[in-house]
């Protein structure tokens, strides 16, 4: 840009026929970039083609290469006059199939072609050249959707052709009736045919179309006509309802859908039920209706039908519950269950002999022609949907029983038991979401004991996920009795035992089930802790991970229990003070009568949501916001105070750390650039510019990383914090490029590095322009009024008034948002404590567990990579698969992978560093993301485009030491 600028400003100096001179050669470089018209390299092709298949040839080859905006309209009437010629038809289908690629291209409009695209379809005999040439229209229209007159002409075209005997042509007409069908309330009378005056009804009538596949589009079609916001008419849903008895699952499969579309339209609608003269609500019917499709032959119709069900909230509570009561049948009569029979003969206290007359004479006669079963459709739909032999009729069900649960407690209560059933399916897929699903609903249920005992059976599950999700499940469940706790201990126990890796899922899971149930717990202690009421029993081995289980059960449900620590032992005393330290996250802090081991970061009168921690992070931000009247030592002083202020309260208020460590690395940058730009630093003697240097240019590059940190280390960022922290890393970049011309040789390297800074401050100007009002004052708004005399300075001049304008500019508030949390990650396994070396041969490789736990990570499978570092300094980066996270609740996942380790004969075993990075990409932020795509193409003298973001990695946890120990190979 500096050489256009100098280029620009050379011919002032000599004659103005110089100048001239200089236009003439600048228009005739230009005339000779034009680039070769693609429609005459076509037209040159087709005329040398001797044959249909030549030219076919010719069109493929064709097909593979970019055509540019400016020359589409030529080769389209290259193409055109090509088709008419053209006797063989796959050349012409061809041909149809390239007018709509080339009718999608970006930046055209292809309303020239309508009319030539029209007059195709009149002689044409080929209807498979008929449905391309359709589909080709439906693509000129849907381009040129705000244009009412052209899609009418094509919905008239497309009514034209709905009498064509093939159902292919069928098909496109109805798909492009449903996707340019009139839609809007005041269409125009003139605008309107006589044959589009009702797409419904058009539509409509095909629903009976002799053809499977016109049946099943024509459905389609309408429901594209809803999604485009027209509301269909109630009287279709007589004739969806016969389509579910069509012998074609396609037909049906889309008539489900039909079906569920108009219950959510009309649901307090009143219709007949055809086989008495009663009436129901549509939503009632067409409940009814899908329940019923849950038996349907196809598995996909059943998947289906299972999904909508979910959905279908507005349900009467009856008919809900019928869908859980598997009525058995028999001669048209229903037959009692076992159970039922059971309950009788308990209630009468005697068994029938079979001796009192009349017991077994026959009933009354039945018309079975009268008596229609299938409208019984709600009845067992759930039943049928949890036994169904498809795992993925099962899964869907089991998601439809969620939802619905979710909406009523009495349902969720019902289905309990259906739920439990399915812990035991044979698919893992179908037990994971049953309990999934059963964790979603916790808050409305109570286990009795016989359905815990059947969840807990599955803690004997070889799968990992499973055990996982039924330990997340019982932290959210509700236990009825005493001896349910005691069995969910016992079987957690055994898990644990049977299981080692399970150890922090497991005590996680015991804290939630005591702090849930304290009064349940508190007559179990004597039995869990082995206390006497006499006799002094021996202290248990600390290291022991069930007993630590069982101490932190009993101290969660005596957080909430007075009377509880009056059952403690001296020892268990101690033990308190010792996890309270080592397993904080899992001890509680207790207020313990007459001892002073209890030791706790937070005083019990503070509670995390208290409004004085909160009115103390913003009285800090209110005395630095200040700082313009304080001297330059002063100001530094406070930023360090406050700084340490926020720091502390972070580690104090877990509710707050986000808030605050943000808070404290936006001062600490303040804090870096002043120290920076000091005046007694910048105006030394040249010898000693390289300490000045060296100090700013780490400051500029700190200030850079920490700048990356807030934007993409923090989950609730809004664009109010990416507008300021985008500004503090150009104030950043224009310090390292005030470094890099005190120590640079030569005007030349500055050239580039101005271009660049200017490009992005122009950039961010683009970015948030809507954000600059309220940056009065600010560096860039300086910055932005001096852009006309930056543009045309020296590099050197530029450098002057960049660092006048830092110093000179405000220091900007920083809003903070309701929500904001810091990306952290905890590396559970390897923990890094074994002094024995992981053995294995050299030159081979050894398989590392890693098992993580993730905090408030945006897209972890695409962000989250695992770093090893060897002694050596070599560094290995992995990227786990997908399938390696779980998401066990909202903001938290889960890592559970492996890394292969390789290296080659060390002499004695090292240590080797595992830690999690966060990657990131500056092209995915938030800015750029509102980058209008227009402003780069407005003129050739606009400014370079900025070069590809920049990626780089974030540590976000703790390194873990390993020790290994490659052997040489045996030879």
């Amino acid at each position: 840009m500096w050489r256009a600028f100098l280029r620009k400003n050379e011919p002032l100096r000599g004659t103005s026929g110089e100048v001239q001179q200089q236009h003439e050669d600048l228009s005739a470089k230009k005339l000779r970039l034009t680039k070769p018209s693609k429609s005459a390299a076509l037209h040159v092709d087709l005329c040398k083609a001797t044959s249909p298949a030549d030219a076919l040839q010719y069109l493929l080859q064709f097909a593979r290469k970019p055509v540019e905006v400016e020359s589409v309209e030529g080769v389209v009437r290259i193409l055109l006059e090509h088709y008419y010629k053209e006797n063989d038809a796959s050349v012409r289908l061809k041909i149809a199939s390239l007018l709509g690629l080339l009718s999608k291209t970006a930046g055209f409009s292809p309303d020239c072609i309508v009319d030539d695209a029209i007059n195709t379809l009149q002689n044409e005999k080929s209807h498979q050249v008929l449905a391309q040439l359709l589909d080709t229209l439906l693509v000129i229209g849907t381009k040129l959707t705000e244009n009412p007159s052209v899609r009418m002409r094509l919905v008239e075209v497309a009514c034209k052709h709905l009498t064509d005997s093939s159902h292919g042509v069928r098909n496109k007409c109805l798909q492009l009736i449903g996707c340019l069908g009139p839609v809007e309330k005041g269409v125009a009378k003139e605008a309107e045919s006589q044959a589009a005056k009702d797409v419904q009804k058009i539509i409509g009538d095909h629903f009976n179309d002799q053809d499977p596949r016109v049946r099943t589009a024509a459905i389609k079609a309408m429901l594209q006509l809803h999604e485009r916001g027209l509301k269909l008419q109630q009287a279709i849903y007589g004739q969806a309802c016969k389509l579910l008895a069509d012998d074609y699952e396609q037909v049906r499969s889309a008539a489900v859908q039909l079906i569920w579309v108009l219950s959510q339209l009309y649901p307090e609608s009143i219709v007949p039920i055809p086989s008495s003269n009663e009436e129901i609500r549509l939503v009632d019917d067409a409940f009814g209706k899908i329940c019923h499709m849950v038996s349907d032959g196809s598995w996909v119709v059943r998947v289906q039908a299972a999904k909508l069900l979910g959905s279908m909230q507005q349900v009467s509570s009856h008919f809900l519950e019928q869908t859980l009561d598997k009525k058995l049948m028999s001669d048209l009569r229903r037959k009692r269950t076992a159970h039922e029979r059971a309950k009788e003969l308990y209630s009468s206290g005697e068994f029938s002999s079979g001796r009192k007359w009349g017991d077994d004479a026959p009933k009354e006669e039945i018309d079975t022609g009268a008596v229609n079963l299938i409208e019984s459709g709600a009845c067992g739909a759930f039943v049928h949907g949890l036994e169904d032999e498809m795992y993925e009729v099962r899964i869907a069900a089991v998601e439809a029983l969620c939802m619905l649960a979710q909406s009523s407690p009495s349902f969720a209560e019902k289905c309990l038991d259906f739920l439990v059933d399915m812990f035991n399916d044979e698919i893992e897929e179908v037990r994971l979401q049953s309990i999934h699903t059963m964790r979603k609903i916790s808050n409305n249920i109570t286990l009795r004991e016989d359905q815990l005992d059947t969840v807990l059976a599955v803690l004997e599950d070889s799968s990992r996920d499973i055990r996982e999700a039924l330990h997340e499940l019982l932290c959210c469940t509700n236990v009825s009795t005493k001896e349910g706790i005691h069995l969910a201990l016992v079987e957690l126990l055994k898990n644990l035992t049977k299981y080692p890796t399970d150890r922090e899922s497991i005590w996680k899971c015991l804290k939630f089930l005591g702090s849930r149930h304290p009064t349940l717990v508190l007559p179990l202690v004597p039995e869990l802790l082995s206390t006497h009421p006499f006799f002094d029993t021996p202290e248990p081995d600390m290291d022991d991970p069930a007993y630590i289980a069982v101490l932190v059960l009993i101290f969660n449900a005596a957080k909430s229990c007075p009377t509880m620590p009056a059952l403690f032992s001296d020892h268990t005393f101690r033990h308190y003070a010792y996890l309270r330290d080592s397993l904080s996250h899992l001890v509680p802090p207790l207020r313990l009568p007459g001892r002073k081991l209890v030791s706790s970061p937070v005083s019990p009168s503070i509670t995390p949501h208290e409004d004085p921690s909160q009115q103390f992070l913003h009285q800090s931000l209110e005395r630095v916001y200040n700082l313009q009247h304080l001297d330059p030592q002063g100001i530094q002083e406070l930023l360090e105070f406050t700084i340490r202020d926020l720091q502390r309260l972070g580690e104090l208020q877990s509710e707050l750390a986000g808030m605050a460590d943000f808070t404290a690395t936006y001062l600490q940058c303040q804090l870096l650039l002043i120290k920076a730009l000091q005046e007694k630093l910048w105006n030394v003697a040249a010898p000693l510019y390289l300490k000045q240097n060296a100090l700013a240019s780490a400051a500029a590059k700190q200030i850079v990383e920490e700048t990356y940190k807030m934007e993409f280390m923090y989950s609730g960022v809004e664009n109010k914090q990416v507008v300021i922290i985008h500004h503090m890393r150009l104030q950043a970049k224009a310090l390292q490029l005030i470094v890099t011309a005190r120590t640079a040789r030569g005007v030349e390297p500055l050239f580039g590095m101005c271009e660049k800074f200017l490009q992005e401050v122009d950039s961010f100007q683009r970015c948030f322009i809507s954000e600059l009002p309220r940056m009065q004052g600010s560096f860039v708004d300086k910055l932005l009024d001096l852009m006309p005399r930056l543009v045309t300075s020296k590099p050197s001049e530029v450098v002057k008034i960049l660092q006048t304008t830092l110093r000179q500019s405000t220091f900007l508030h920083l809003p903070l948002p309701e929500q904001l949390h810091r990306a952290s990650a905890n590396i559970i396994e390897p923990t890094g404590e074994s002094d024995n070396p992981l053995r294995f041969t050299s030159g081979l490789v050894v398989a590392l567990d890693i098992d993580a736990t993730l905090e408030h990570v945006q897209d972890p499978q695409g962000t989250v990579k695992v770093q090893v570092l060897y002694p050596d300094g070599q560094a290995q980066l992995i990227h786990p698969k997908p399938a390696d996270f779980r998401n066990p609740g909202p903001g938290r996942h889960r890592l559970i992978t492996q890394v292969y380790l390789s290296h080659t004969a060390w002499t004695e075993p090292c240590q080797i560093e595992v830690r999690l990075l966060l990657a990131y990409n500056s092209n995915r932020s938030k800015a750029t993301a509102k980058l209008p795509k227009s402003t780069w193409n407005e003129s050739v003298e606009a400014l370079p485009q900025p070069e590809n973001g920049i990626e780089g990695t974030i540590p976000f946890s703790k390194p873990v030491k390993v020790y290994i120990m490659p052997k040489p190979a045996r030879r």
